[in-house]
């Protein structure tokens, strides 16, 4: 059985005291945000654990997790380095 396509859009502004989770979904709804943010040229970075933990962890609207801070840091030092 082939797994099924998970995806989380987080967001972060320096006013907000963690990043957010800006969309989440699985199969079909991954799939679409998937290419909705490679349209926008929005990074897309895959990261399946991170995005189990948010999946299970946090819902649309809320600032991520604690034990998540470390890995989306990771990711949005990586996206705001490749925008430079």
């Amino acid at each position: 059985m082939a797994k099924r396509k998970i995806a989380s859009a987080i967001g972060y502004s320096e006013s907000d005291p963690a990043p957010v989770v800006l969309a989440q979904g699985k199969g079909s709804h991954a799939e679409r945000i998937i290419a909705i943010a490679e349209k926008a040229g929005i990074a897309v970075i895959e990261d399946e654990p991170l995005a189990v933990l948010l999946d299970t962890s946090a819902k649309t609207g809320d600032f991520i997790p604690p034990w998540c801070w470390e890995a989306a840091a990771k990711i949005l030092a990586f996206v705001l380095k490749q925008g430079s």
